[in-house]
């Protein structure tokens, strides 16, 4: 009888066990779909890391991380923010003149070199779909203020988006949605500069 009653019980018990896993399924897909990543420089970007945490990791934004870590800027774009990153890969900083990049890492030029790479930023967590909706409602252009101050201008143009800076250059938005856990980061191919 103590035999069949400890059987029982145990039976009881696997079934119980059984019932808390199934039931934990669902969260755990919940849990994939919330880290489903996009793979930017070779690397996958997680979500629930931060904008730095990812950046780090990608072969593209090299120069990026540098310039972040010569501004000083690393512990705000760890911080909770939100932000919305425009991040230019190595190749949009290969565009600029030669020896800009140079120059603007070096210590004397911290100031000018944060102007820049605050100007990559908007305040808030931005998806694409919001700001093709920004577009939408500006009639075909939104123009969005930047940490650094001042204004980036938005539009869609063949089904991409596309951004203009103050001097009137324009980036294409190559990759987007790339989710943080304190914000968005939307890769460029062509670093903005205020006027």
């Amino acid at each position: 009888m103590k035999r069949i009653i400890k059987l029982a019980l145990a039976g009881i018990a696997a079934g119980a066990l059984t019932a808390s896993l199934g039931g934990m399924a669902p969260a755990f897909a919940q849990m994939k779909e919330k880290e489903k990543t996009v793979t930017v420089g070779g690397a996958p970007m997680y979500p629930s890391k931060n904008i730095v945490q990812n950046a780090v990791n990608s072969k593209d934004h090299t120069t990026l991380v540098a310039a972040v870590k010569a501004a000083g800027l690393v512990d705000t774009l760890q911080s909770p923010g939100p932000f919305t990153v425009f991040a230019p890969t190595n190749d949009a900083f290969a565009k600029l003149p030669a020896g800009t990049v140079d120059t603007l890492l070096k210590p004397e030029n911290k100031k000018t070199l944060t102007n820049v790479l605050t100007y990559h930023v908007v305040p808030g967590r931005l998806t694409a779909k919001d700001l093709m909706e920004k577009i939408k409602t500006g009639n075909g252009k939104a123009m969005l203020k930047t940490v650094e101050g001042a204004d980036l201008t938005f539009a869609e143009k063949d089904g991409k988006l596309w951004i203009w800076d103050a001097k009137g250059d324009s980036a294409q938005v190559t990759i987007r949605n790339v989710m943080q856990s304190n914000g968005v980061i939307h890769v460029i191919d062509t670093v903005l500069l205020p006027g």
